[in-house]
């Protein structure tokens, strides 16, 4: 809704006079820059340690145009008991649907934001700032240290996201399929641009990311346009890869190549005691496939590769196919089960 709305400045605006820490849902990413102090990240299923952990702790939940779906509540019955629920939202069936509103306002965010923010307080949360802090350092001692400073020999999706994030400054426009790179997308991209991450959301669209890609890139022909995929959704809409090639669209295509569907796989092997059933791929060489497209290309399976080969991409002219080949049976964490409460978030 901050997005659809326009309304970044006024909820960096109301987060900055009251001292209020600022998460978003997966469709929300970029609303407010990921640079600024007062965003701690992700909610929901794949969310931050901190965030959800904070969420169940809150006295007082305002939720701008998001509808409170299962995979940022978790078990509803048992998501932020003791919070009151402040809901803007421009369509009045998603207010109250899923939960309880103790003050609803159907309105858009922006007007709405606009009308409020005069009679705002000013105020400090230093004390819940630092249990922010106190919270990520767990996260990121049992999970991000590992996640993109790994020890082994294997890339991991993580590293080859924070690195890419690093070599655009975040400014870049990011489509994705749906999976586990997605997820690391979601989680390991700092967002520093509205509007800049393209995602199917709910509708969990495998292939949407490179036709995505190309219809940014054809509508801001002078930003930086990834596509990032798995190895199964690229090939979903593979035959795109002409219209690439016809239309001479310069879009940049990473494939996080780990030879399975990674998303069910990470459920087989969590929940189902690693029956893993029709996730195992065998993709064909994307190399040559995108030779035959005259699309410039290049694979990647050693670390001191990966930084080059990025800034080779990034640098090319027109556009370009990097596969980078990670870890088979890497998983995403933090990870709430579903029928959980987002207070029992799994780190491992």
């Amino acid at each position: 809704g901050i997005l659809l709305s326009g309304a970044s400045k006024e909820i960096i605006k109301l987060a900055e006079i009251a001292s209020i820490p600022v998460t978003w849902t997966l469709l929300g990413s970029g609303g407010v820059p990921a640079s600024h102090p007062l965003n701690m990240g992700m909610m929901g299923m794949h969310g931050e340690y901190a965030v959800n952990n904070a969420i169940q702790e809150a006295d007082l939940l305002i939720a701008c145009g998001m509808r409170f779906d299962d995979r940022v509540t978790g078990d509803l019955s048992r998501y932020a008991k003791q919070a009151k629920i402040v809901h803007f939202d421009i369509d009045e069936a998603e207010i109250g649907k899923n939960l309880h509103t103790d003050a609803p306002v159907l309105a858009n965010c922006k007007e709405a934001l606009q009308a409020i923010l005069p009679l705002i307080k000013a105020a400090k949360h230093e004390a819940w700032l630092q249990e922010y802090k106190d919270l990520e350092a767990i996260e990121y001692e049992k999970v991000i240290e590992n996640d993109i400073h790994p020890d082994g020999d294997q890339l991991k999706m993580a590293e080859v996201v924070h690195l890419l994030s690093e070599l655009t400054d975040g400014q870049a426009t990011i489509a994705t399929d749906v999976g586990q790179h997605q997820m690391i997308t979601a989680r390991y991209y700092k967002y520093n641009a509205t509007n800049s991450n393209l995602t199917s959301g709910g509708l969990g669209t495998m292939g949407f990311g490179l036709p995505s890609a190309f219809g940014a890139k054809v509508g801001t022909p002078n930003k930086q346009v990834i596509a990032i995929s798995g190895d199964g959704g690229f090939q979903m809409n593979i035959q795109e890869l002409g219209t690439v090639m016809q239309e001479g669209t310069a879009v940049k295509m990473i494939i996080l190549n780990n030879s399975f569907l990674g998303m069910v796989r990470q459920w087989q092997e969590l929940f189902f005691d690693k029956r893993y059933a029709s996730t195992d791929m065998v993709s064909p060489n994307f190399q040559i496939l995108a030779d035959a497209y005259n699309i410039q290309n290049r694979k990647v399976e050693q670390r001191a590769d990966l930084k080059a080969a990025l800034q080779e991409m990034l640098d090319a002219d027109g556009s370009y196919l990097l596969e980078v080949i990670v870890e088979q049976e890497g998983n995403v964490f933090p990870m709430v089960p579903t029928g959980a409460s987002v207070s029992e978030v799994r780190l491992s």
